[in-house]
């Protein structure tokens, strides 16, 4: 048996093994935890065995993550998604207890084992399903909203069932007087969190920021943490709820964002912890032995859930196809179940065989959850008529915006990037076409006259219907990496000669979105960089030729498209540097000398002169490598200095 600190540093090396291998497969890292803690505890390989101190540790992450979704709670954010939150998410959470408890209950479970069993499995994965959103741009969609929403009032939701469970396990005569001064105290919390806390936590947090020290300041933030978990178990609650209150405290100040990006390594190495102590609970026999009972239990928590979801939504209002998206979603379940789980198993409240079924089925779910995200789309097209009709209105909205545009510039986005683009674009008189899925944003800029409409960019047919067949180029403008690689597969599959650029937030996804056929990436990190650096220059009384000089440097070295230009009659007339670097297009015939030679063969390096591009049948290359065969018909773009470009032109003619 391992001792805290063997058990922690054996742990640590299983879990970096696993999350990495986790990670690779796009799986979340709260299942390598179990994994880890399945294979390496009692019931498997026991090469780990739970101590006391490192339970402890466990319950941290726990305190972590309540105080995490305490930072979350926005008064403002929950009366904005009121409808949702309180309507939806309420009637989501009751009623999926409520039946799943009614189901135990047939089973022959007493009250207590099938409420804690309805507990469990009415939450979803608030973090397995917001990355889904987000990474498919879906969280200004109806059915994101609403996704959303329902995971908020889950989130709040844990708080209270945290403290039913407890008071469930005293004897019955008991249970009725815990339960209403439990209630009593978390009334009395509350009042001096909204009347005094607030107030007082601004003025403490301001206090320690003013001694600038990064040291002072995290230690603030886990004195606060622990502080209110610690007083609200001396009053006999739980800790979770401490660490709640101690999040609210915080949420509605200036620092809530720093403090929750300082928390958040402590939170995701705890909570690690956490759900490997939870995977030490599995039993991998009693599992395969009672394994009919696990995917019985599966099926019904899936088909339960969706049925409530989509009655639920539909009863508020949404269209059948808004409420069966939002069903797939919120149909598995989710890592607060573990949280809950594991308090039901320390206070005995359900039988061995059930909690060992029920564990497996949440993990099993969870894997399950992005295949039924990555299907949803299909299943709902498949099975409601109303569906198309709706898909129909859209394309033929985006259809009709760009039906007497061509050669317009086709915008993919319309965020502050996209409009100061599509205002630039205006400037220049050159026409544009732009899709976004922010509804509101969409009615107030059509309703000011810009050229904006409500569509999927990362949809082939979206693309078609914007006019993609017609445009002179299309500009990814969000830095959604996974959505621009869908934009510009289907954006080569349908125009392979069409010029895409696209934005990026930094350097480390230039070579991803390069690779997949975009013809210029621009990192925001480094243009922001660059205007730093050229006003800073400026104000130093560096002269401007060189800061402009500077920046041209720079960006010829980054973006292939801004190495040299193409000089025109303009140009010629007023001169201009000889040492300049330019760019010239050169048609090559039938018959001509470069004809069948490879660019290595040609050496243009020696007469100063690269080859940024090839465009055949209408497909462009840049930077083609040495190997490139020349075929009669290409046009070669050559980068150089005059007198070399003429050289070049001569090498490739034969002149």
């Amino acid at each position: 048996m391992l001792d805290t600190l063997g058990f922690v540093v054996l742990l640590l090396a299983a879990a970096v093994v696993m999350v990495g291998v986790f990670r690779s497969l796009n799986l979340p890292p709260v299942l390598a935890y179990l994994v880890v803690g399945a294979v390496g505890g009692p019931h498997a390989l026991n090469l780990m065995q739970e101590s006391e101190g490192a339970r402890h540790l466990a319950e941290f992450g726990v305190v972590f993550l309540m105080f995490s979704i305490g930072l979350e709670f926005s008064l403002g954010r929950l009366m904005a998604m009121k409808r949702i939150v309180f309507g939806l998410g309420l009637v989501q959470v009751l009623a999926s207890i409520l039946l799943f408890t009614l189901a135990g209950r047939l089973l022959g479970l007493g009250w207590i084992a099938a409420f804690a069993l309805g507990s469990t499995l009415a939450t979803s994965s608030t973090a397995i399903l917001s990355k889904l959103l987000a990474d498919r741009m879906d969280l200004e969609r109806p059915h994101g909203r609403e996704v959303i929403g329902v995971l908020l009032f889950q989130d709040i939701a844990v708080v209270p069932l945290l403290i039913l469970l407890p008071a469930l396990s005293r004897p019955a005569e008991e249970m009725v007087f815990t339960l209403g001064l439990a209630a009593v105290k978390v009334v009395f919390l509350l009042s001096l969190v909204l009347v005094f806390g607030q107030r007082l936590m601004r003025w403490w947090f301001t206090q320690v920021a003013r001694r600038r020290s990064g040291e002072l300041f995290m230690l603030n933030v886990l004195l606060i943490t622990l502080g209110l978990a610690w007083v609200s178990e001396l009053v006999g609650l739980s800790l979770a709820l401490g660490a709640f209150l101690a999040g609210m405290l915080i949420s509605e100040t200036e620092y809530r964002y720093q403090v929750e990006e300082d928390i958040k390594p402590f939170r995701d190495v705890l909570l690690g912890l956490f759900f490997v102590t939870v995977g030490m609970l599995l039993d991998v026999m009693e599992i395969v032995g009672n394994l009919p009972a696990v995917l019985g239990l599966l099926a019904v928590m899936l088909v339960a859930k969706f049925g409530i979801v989509f009655v639920a939504s539909r009863v508020f209002g949404s269209p059948a196809g808004t409420a069966m998206r939002s069903a797939l979603w919120l149909c598995a379940g989710g890592e607060f179940g573990f949280v809950l789980l594991s308090q039901v198993l320390d206070l005995n409240l359900m039988p061995y065989a059930l909690s060992q079924a029920t564990v497996a089925a949440l993990v099993l779910s969870m894997l399950l959850a992005p295949l039924i995200v990555q299907v949803s789309d299909t299943l709902v097209m498949r099975f409601v008529a109303s569906e198309w009709l709706l898909r129909s209105m859209e394309l033929t909205r985006v259809a009709a915006q760009s039906l007497n545009t061509e050669k317009h510039i086709l915008i993919c986005g319309y965020g502050r990037s996209g409009q100061y683009m599509a205002h630039f674009l205006e400037q220049e008189n050159v026409s544009y076409v732009a899709l976004d899925l922010d509804p509101e944003r969409v009615r107030e800029a059509a309703a000011a006259g810009d050229t904006v409409v409500y569509g999927d960019a990362a949809r082939r047919e979206t693309l078609v219907a914007a006019g993609i067949l017609r445009a002179s180029a299309l500009v990814v403008s969000f830095d959604e990496v996974e959505a621009a690689l869908r934009v510009i597969h289907h954006a080569h599959a349908l125009r392979p000669g069409l010029p895409v650029v696209v934005r990026a937030s930094d350097d480390a996804d230039m070579e991803k979105l390069a690779q997949a056929g975009a013809a210029e990436v621009v990192p925001e990190a480094l243009e922001a960089s660059i205007m730093l650096a050229s006003h800073a220059l400026a104000l130093t009384g560096v002269p401007i030729s060189r800061v402009v000089r500077r920046i041209r440097e720079v960006r010829n070295q980054r973006y292939a498209l801004m190495r040299g230009f193409f000089q025109g009659a303009a140009d010629a007339a007023t001169g201009g540097d000889a040492s300049e670097m330019r760019l010239r297009s050169v048609t090559l015939p039938p018959g001509a000398a470069a004809v069948g030679h490879s660019l290595g063969e040609l050496a243009f390096d020696e007469l100063g002169v690269s080859v940024s591009a090839v465009r055949r049948r209408g497909i462009r290359g840049l930077s083609p490598g040495p190997e490139t065969r020349i075929e009669a018909g290409d046009v070669v773009v050559l980068l150089g200095v005059p007198a070399g470009l003429e050289a070049a032109e001569q090498r490739l003619l034969g002149a």
